[in-house]
């Protein structure tokens, strides 16, 4: 049997020695690499092929890949790589790895144009100074011809491997049968369209209610649909570690002990995974960066014998071979067939699995759990700000060449008169003279080998971020300064709709699917996030009866900001009602911790004798923790929290621990000057400025936290929803189909 390997993987894979070793960061983004290629190859002659095909078969190995370059004109094959700093201080085991890729893009391209021999050529391309240091050779296809063998015979044992291990994983998924007697009422529904999904190619949305499997019912069918597809990965996000556990347990259950040959891998972050946070990333500092490579062999073949690569598997795998936890795990990101992490992996400016995909020419399956975060989330990914406190903090703690550079930062800092202003276009000169911030510390770094002060190091991320986005500064994105007192201010590259980011990496998946119990509408999603027109959508039948759920809008009061005062002692005699008529355990949701706390001291006062509790402001996760273990089977009270907070969502509380929901807001967000720019971006583009700011996302929080009440088909339970608003019609459609409240809802006065 064949096996096909990447140029770059396989060079990755042979040609790397000695330490790990991060000085020479932050690299360019995956973007940046891009842009940063195609102004080196659009300097070159009008002869020049860029991006040349190659491929070329070694025993069982099938390797291919594309050359950066070739001018037929001189016989010149080029290898690009973008950097920042000074191309001097790339590290001998990067250089050498380089060597060795152009050096198998040379023999291929003579084997291909019958060429004797063939000039070489690696091009360092600095990104921020647009500048290039090239370094040449010449070979003979003779001793290209050995290198070559050498790489592919260092290969041959580990792909023989990989070949059997993707045979006995796909013959096992062909089988593979659901873990349960039976599927829950709506998951075969939500199954079969993701199992269509991949087997069409195409992008789906799928609103599938909560309670009815959707982790096992989406994995399920993705690795069913993996060997007929040639799926190579599939990758599964989340926005929680809750999430991100589910389907590791599921994975789990879907392996049957073993019998299923699947290999999972947990995405961890690096802060997370780091042995020695003390420490810098290279062999001078680290213990566990110190021959790494050298190590890397053993430890990726130890892990491959784990049944499980989560955050412990690795740890316990890396420490036994002394390597770096978080490093073996990007390398096993690699061999596994399913990578467990969060969207950031795939969708992010930099997200490596991404870049995996796109080295690898990967046919790759992705599902987004909790997808009604993605919005959000997305938004947040190609946001960039830059504070001018935290200009004068970086600044005092650099060195002398650093600070020139920040002083430049500074003078060239956009003034505005007003308390927040949106900018037509990010001034040249800011964006100028931040290049040259960046390139000094970079430069400052490469010299200096050790932790940056966190002031400077805080600034110098933001900084490079900024700079990446105003590359890409379109009507996608905001820039406006917010100006604190007198001295100081908040320049913001704020992205309002991120579909032309996220396009890219839609369109390069074999498959990707958002699921949710609230991704509705459709249209708002899909426009806002770039989804493919081809996109299919499901809104997968709810498994629970409406029997199970009373809902009740109370019309006779209103939670707006002006009304507020007024509602607060209904709204308090209201939860006290019906308290008395069916004692249990509830929650009362606000728009903020101040109505919260409003509400809560009428409470409070009115009905002492009723057990309560509330969220309170910046909770560690021991408090979150100690605030969901007053929620016992057959326990009593009320909890009072913040809609769209940490109990609104991806919490678990069946049967009797919680029995109602008192949702007091529509959970709009606040009307601001920053929403408001939005809203008015958003009318521009969609012409639904109003309904894509404040409606929908405001009613996802409240859907969300009324699912918190049913959790299961023998649960039963009360939602009352609170204010007026909710019985409007263009409300009503954004509730969940299987209430029959939004046709029938029961009026509720206090």
């Amino acid at each position: 049997m064949s096996y096909v390997v990447a140029v770059r993987a396989l060079c990755e894979f042979t040609a790397k020695q000695g330490d790990l070793d991060t000085r020479f960061t932050p690299s360019p983004t995956g973007q940046e690499g891009i842009l940063g290629h195609q102004v080196v190859t659009g300097r070159r002659g009008p002869h020049y092929q860029a991006e040349v095909s190659l491929a070329l078969d070694h025993g069982p190995l099938h390797v291919r890949g594309r050359a950066d370059g070739y001018d037929p004109d001189a016989n010149l094959l080029e290898e690009i790589k973008t950097h920042r700093g000074d191309v001097a201080r790339v590290p001998d085991n990067h250089r050498h790895l380089h060597w060795a890729q152009a050096r198998v893009y040379g023999y291929m391209m003579c084997r291909q144009l019958n060429l004797s021999e063939i000039n070489l050529a690696l091009v360092y391309f600095d990104i921020g100074r647009q500048t290039e240091t090239v370094l040449k050779e010449t070979r003979s296809v003779a001793e290209l011809e050995a290198i070559f063998a050498e790489l592919c015979g260092r290969f041959i044992a580990w792909a023989e491997q990989e070949a059997a291990h993707r045979v006995a994983r796909d013959a096992a998924l062909a089988q593979l049968d659901f873990p349960f007697p039976d599927f829950r009422p709506g998951q075969r529904q939500l199954a079969q369209a993701i199992w269509q999904a991949n087997t069409s190619a195409r992008c789906l949305l799928a609103q599938a209610p909560t309670g009815i499997g959707k982790t096992i019912g989406s994995l399920f069918p993705a690795l069913k649909a993996a060997p007929a597809q040639k799926l190579d990965k599939l990758f599964f996000l989340a926005a929680k570690t809750p999430g991100r556990r589910l389907a590791l347990d599921a994975a789990q259950t879907l392996k049957r002990g073993g019998v299923v040959p699947l290999r999972v891998v947990e995405m961890v972050a690096r802060d997370k995974a780091c042995e020695h946070p003390d420490k810098a990333c290279h062999g001078e500092s680290c213990p566990l960066a110190q021959g790494f490579y050298d190590r890397l062999p053993a430890a990726r073949q130890a892990a491959l014998g784990v049944d499980q690569l989560d955050r412990e598997g690795l740890r316990s795998v890396a420490l036994a071979h002394d390597v770096c936890p978080y490093y073996l795990g990007s390398e096993m990101a690699r061999w596994a067939d399913l990578v467990v992490g969060d969207y950031n992996y795939y969708f992010d400016g930099g997200a490596m699995l991404f870049a995996l995909t796109l080295i690898n020419g990967w046919r790759a399956s992705v599902l987004c759990d909790e997808a009604h975060n993605m919005v959000n989330r997305a938004r947040a990914m190609y946001t960039a700000d830059l504070d001018r406190g935290a200009l004068r903090a970086a600044r005092k703690t650099a060195p002398p060449l650093v600070r020139r550079a920040l002083d430049r930062v500074g003078r060239a800092w956009p003034v505005s008169e007003e308390p927040y202003e949106v900018v037509d276009s990010i001034p040249e000169k800011l964006v100028s003279e931040l290049q040259g911030a960046t390139s000094a510390i970079t430069d400052w770094l490469a010299e200096n080998p050790m932790p940056l002060d966190p002031d400077l190091q805080r600034f110098y991320f933001d900084a490079l971020q900024f700079v990446r986005l105003s590359e890409q500064f379109a009507d996608h994105s905001l820039f406006d300064i917010t100006r604190h007192g007198s001295r100081d201010s908040t320049l913001c590259i704020r992205n309002v709709v991120p579909a032309s980011f996220l396009k890219p990496r839609f369109a390069l998946a074999h498959s990707v699917t958002l699921f949710s119990a609230t991704l509705s509408p459709w249209n708002y999603f899909a426009d806002t996030l770039g989804m493919p027109e081809s996109t299919a959508w499901i809104d997968v039948e709810s498994p629970f009866e409406a029997s199970q759920l009373a809902v009740h809008v109370v019309r006779r009061i209103s939670t707006r900001y002006q009304h507020r005062a007024r509602s607060v002692a209904p709204i308090a005699e209201l939860i006290a009602r019906q308290y008395a008529s069916q004692p249990g355990n509830y929650l009362a949701f606000f728009s903020s911790f101040d109505y919260l706390e409003q509400v809560a001291d009428a409470f409070a006062t009115a009905s002492p004798g009723i057990p309560m509790w509330r969220q309170a402001r910046r909770m560690n996760e021991a408090e979150r923790e100690d605030f969901l273990a007053r929620f016992e089977a057959g326990g009593r009270g009320i909890g009072f929290a913040v809609l769209g907070g940490s109990f609104g969502e991806g919490i678990d509380l069946p049967g009797d621990r919680l029995i109602g929901a008192f949702i007091a807001t529509l959970g709009l967000p606040q009307v601001n000057p920053v929403n408001e720019q939005i809203r008015e971006r958003m009318e521009r583009i969609f012409g639904a400025g109003y309904d894509y700011t404040y409606l929908y996302p405001g009613m996802q929080k409240v859907v969300q936290a009324a699912g918190r009440v049913i959790r299961s088909q023998s649960d039963r339970g009360v939602v009352y929803l609170i204010d007026d608003r909710f019985a409007q019609p263009q409300v009503r459609e954004l509730l969940p189909r299987w209430w029959s409240a939004t046709a029938q809802l029961i009026e509720a006065a206090p």
